[in-house]
């Protein structure tokens, strides 16, 4: 089983930031590596993939149009973290934040391991 801790969420300011942090154990090769948010009265959405370099099928990372230029997820193997660096926040962005781990398409349904979640509020 793949356990998946995130810590880093918290209250922002609009335009402001926050790095979120991804402790993971092992996982399977072929497996992205991402972070999902839901808001509230909102469907969960995918925000950032990161995807295996064995991958013939993606390009290696995956960001929801409404944040790119803004998001950036990275990973250190060796540490076994992955981190989302959230910048220039919106109170749009305002939901519960999950590290996952799944397989083929950035999309909660292919999703198989999740984390317990963290808050992020952006106030205006």
């Amino acid at each position: 089983e793949v356990r998946l801790v995130e810590s880093g969420g918290g209250l922002v300011q609009a335009g402001g930031s926050l790095r979120l942090s991804c402790a993971t154990s092992a996982f399977p090769n072929d497996y992205f590596i991402g972070w999902f948010r839901q808001a509230p009265g909102k469907e969960r959405e995918g925000v950032s993939c990161m995807f295996s370099s064995n991958s013939t099928s993606h390009d290696s990372t995956y960001y929801a149009d409404s944040v790119k230029g803004r998001f950036t997820i990275s990973g250190d193997n060796a540490k076994n973290t992955v981190w989302l660096q959230m910048n220039n926040l919106k109170p749009e962005d305002t939901a519960v934040y999950y590290c996952a781990a799944g397989f083929d398409i950035c999309l909660p349904d292919f999703v198989r391991f999740w984390g317990q979640g963290a808050q992020v509020t952006v106030s205006s």
